[in-house]
């Protein structure tokens, strides 16, 4: 028998099943809640919690010191989120020492090959940024302290982007932080 025949066959048969489907009145998916599939109203969404979860020196030689900041990002909503990025500054002392980002984020477009995060709801994940500090010499109390394994009084301030579920619903959400380990 002609191969042809069967192939007829199967796509009259989806094409019957697609109908029948259709105009039976009965959905696919069945919702449990009262609410149906998207809620009436207007979703609270609240925002990312963002902690310094650790900073750790990897090596530190006379001219450079590697580190380590990873922080953790919570997502407190129901649905998940879109985590995009982290702009941050690293002081030691309340003096600026270095200043970095995690991420990125369209400017006028959408980004092809990114790295944004996506977070599950009531979930967290760590997020890590490897630096490197470079031995000016205008620091040597600083760097002193580096190279004798010496406790550091370590604070991060910056911004954090993220957006509810995709990139076009929900609009931007800039979260200020400031956190110590």
């Amino acid at each position: 028998m002609n191969p042809k025949v069967f192939v007829g066959i199967a796509v009259v048969a989806l094409f019957a099943i697609i109908a029948a489907v259709s105009f039976s009145g009965q959905p696919l998916i069945s919702d449990v809640s009262d609410e149906g599939l998207l809620p009436s109203g207007p979703v609270e969404v609240k925002q990312m919690q963002i902690e310094l979860e650790s900073i750790e020196i990897e090596e530190v030689t006379p001219r450079a010191a590697f580190l380590e900041v990873n922080f953790k990002v919570t997502n407190p909503n129901q649905k998940s989120v879109i985590f995009k990025q982290i702009q941050y500054t690293l002081y030691e002392n309340d003096e600026k020492i270095h200043i970095s980002s995690i991420g990125e984020r369209p400017e006028g477009g959408v980004v092809m090959g990114s790295n944004y995060i996506t977070i599950l709801a009531e979930s967290s994940v760590i997020v890590p940024d490897k630096i490197e500090l470079t031995n000016t010499g205008n620091t040597p109390e600083f760097w002193d302290a580096l190279m004798n394994n010496e406790p550091l009084s370590w604070k991060i301030k910056g911004k954090a982007f993220s957006n509810l579920s995709s990139m076009t619903s929900g609009g931007e959400s800039e979260l200020l932080f400031e956190v110590t380990p």
